[in-house]
This record gives structure tokens, C-alpha cells and sequence, in this order.
């Protein structure tokens, strides 16, 4: 019997068109659309990052961090010192801000793995709680009061406020792609199959020779690093940061797990699908106040009960469709 090994399959060939032509329209869409719009889609680009990033946490190592906020607010808190005291290019700054959160992220993941389960979730809030009471002390950047960019860091950016704007806005925009291109190339890796393969058994990975620690510190450290370049982005764009803002966990872990959740843990389209779905909600619902927020919540448990592999385990389900296909499969001729 013949057979070929396949990657690709017609829906993830179209979702590549697709996908490109989206690129292309988004690359172009600030002469295409108002100021407002292009913040809200800078807004969605860093949402659609921290839930991808979380997800391959969550959903491919099995490290449920209720503690990313810590790498968010130290992104901007970077930003803002080495643009006031270094002088540095913001832009130019986000990397460098990605390359000392990921370094800050490799002693404390050391102690937080030693944690598990429920503990290492709590061990992940506290230490950002930890950053945040430590930034608050910090009297050069505002103290608990916080900060801004002065108006020199800014004009630095572009000449114009509308190229200022236009380069904020496709930082974003390459941000977001680099966080998903991340995810699906480290998932097609041999490394991915380690981490299907650790969330599945862990002890079952470990006898046929995987590193378990050191496959989970290397994700680790690099959604720390990715989490922290998207944090800086996020208080570039709004130009202010303070403590509880930059370490809001309602703001960057809870409604980022929301994302994941109804879109699909555990699948490179849900945290598209959710955060497409999380800011229509939001946009239309914004106007009732705590209604909006309860609405979020009741969606959250429908989802969780009904379909725990959220919106997208649904249409898997019933069609089979894999829009982008991680691994190899054999088809027989």
C-alpha cells in the first residue's frame, strides 16, 4: 500500500491566502480607517498575543499562570526607563525590554517550578504582586502615582503624530504575527511534540528520554520575554503607566484566559477566534456597565459546561477542520 506524509491540507492552503491578504489589509489600514479604529486594532493585536502566548503555556505545557500581568507591567515599566533614562527609541526599547524580561523570567521560573498545579498558579500571582509593590516604591518612575512619557520620548518616534501613530500601531501589528508564528513554528518543532506529548503524560515523556524541566523552562522563559515585548507596546501606545494599571490582573491575565477559554485552550485558532469574539462583546456591551462584565462571566461558564474545548472544539468537532495544521499525517493512496 502507498502512502505520503502531509503537513498542509486545503483549508490550511486557503487559510494561508487568507491569512495573507488579511495581512496586507491591516498592513494598509491606517489610510484606510480613523485614528480611533487603529488603537482599537493596536488593542486587539496585544490581547490576540497575550492569548496565544498563554494558551501555549496553558494549553500545550500544562503551567496554568494566573501571573503573566507580572511580564506585562514590567514590559511598560522597561519601556518607560530606558526611553526616560537611557534615552533609547521606544521602539528600540521593546525588544531590549523583551531581552530583560525573559532574563528576569529564568531565576524565577527555577522557583516556580517547583510548584504545581493550584500552587504554581498562586506562585505566578505573587510574584506579581512582588513586582508590583516593588515598582510602586520606585520614586524615579512615579512611585505608586506612576508615570508618563515625557513629550521629547515621544516626538522622538517620527516627525509627525501621524506617522508616530501609524509606527506604534504596526509595532503592534508585527507583535501579534510574531507571537502566533511563534506558537505554530515551536508546535511543527520537535520540541512541540515533547510538549503534546508532557501535557498528555508527563511521567510516560520522561521514560522515552524527554527533559521535562528543561522543555517547560525554555517555553517558559520565552513567553516571558514575548509577553514583555507586548507589555511595553501596550503602555507605548497609552503613553502612561502606574502600578495597578501595569499589574492589573483583571486586565492582563483574567480577561486573557477569558479569550482562551471560549475561543479554544489547547488550539492555535481559538485565541483568534476569542479575541475577535471578546471585543465585539465588549464593544457592543460596554454601555451596561457591570452588565457587561457579568455577561462575560455567564458566556464563560455557558462555554466551560457545554464545550469545554470552546468555540473552536465545536466546529472541529463536527467538520474535522484543522485551518492550521501542527502535525504530519499519513495519507494513504
Amino acid at each position: 500500500m502507498r502512502f505520503r506524509i502531509e503537513r498542509f491540507t486545503p483549508a490550511s492552503r486557503a487559510t494561508s491566502i487568507v491569512a495573507g491578504l488579511v495581512l496586507i489589509a491591516l498592513i494598509v489600514a491606517p489610510w484606510l480607517t480613523g485614528r480611533a479604529n487603529i488603537r482599537l486594532l493596536g488593542e486587539m493585536f496585544s490581547f490576540l498575543a497575550l492569548a496565544s502566548l498563554w494558551n501555549l503555556l496553558a494549553g500545550y505545557c500544562g503551567l496554568v499562570s494566573v501571573g503573566q500581568q507580572a511580564f506585562v507591567g514590567f514590559g511598560g515599566y522597561m519601556l518607560f526607563a530606558l526611553a526616560i533614562f537611557l534615552g533609547m527609541d521606544p521602539l528600540m526599547a521593546i525588544p531590549v525590554a523583551g531581552l530583560l524580561g525573559a532574563v528576569l523570567a529564568a531565576p524565577i521560573g527555577v522557583l516556580l517550578f517547583r510548584l504545581y498545579g493550584a500552587y504554581f498558579a498562586i506562585g505566578s500571582w505573587v510574584f506579581a504582586e512582588v513586582l508590583r509593590l516593588s515598582f510602586a516604591q520606585v520614586s524615579a518612575l512615579g512611585g505608586g502615582s506612576g508615570s508618563s512619557l515625557p513629550t521629547s520620548v515621544i516626538s522622538g518616534i517620527a516627525s509627525s503624530r501621524e506617522w508616530r501613530e501609524i509606527l506604534i500601531y504596526w509595532t503592534g501589528l508585527a507583535l501579534a504575527v510574531a507571537a502566533l508564528l511563534f506558537v505554530v513554528l515551536l508546535l511543527r518543532s520537535k520540541m512541540g511534540l515533547a510538549l503534546t506529548g508532557l501535557r498528555d503524560s508527563e511521567i510516560a515523556s520522561e521514560s522515552l528520554g524527554i527533559n521535562s524541566w528543561l522543555t517547560k523552562m525554555t517555553v517558559y522563559v520565552s513567553v516571558a520575554g514575548l509577553t514583555t515585548m507586548v507589555g511595553s507596546f501596550i503602555f507605548l501606545q497609552k503613553l502612561r503607566i502606574s502600578p495597578d494599571a501595569a499589574f492589573s490582573v483583571n486586565d492582563w491575565t483574567a480577561f486573557v484566559i477569558f479569550i482562551a477559554v471560549i475561543g479554544g485552550i489547547g488550539t492555535i485558532e481559538g485565541p483568534i477566534i476569542g479575541t475577535l469574539v471578546f471585543f465585539l462583546l465588549r464593544e457592543t456591551l460596554a454601555d451596561l456597565g457591570t452588565t457587561y462584565l457579568l455577561v462575560l462571566g455567564a458566556l464563560a461558564i455557558v462555554i466551560m459546561l457545554k464545550a469545554p474545548r470552546g468555540i473552536w472544539g465545536i466546529v472541529t468537532e463536527r467538520t474535522g477542520i484543522s485551518l492550521v495544521p501542527i502535525r504530519r499525517r499519513v495519507v494513504f493512496q
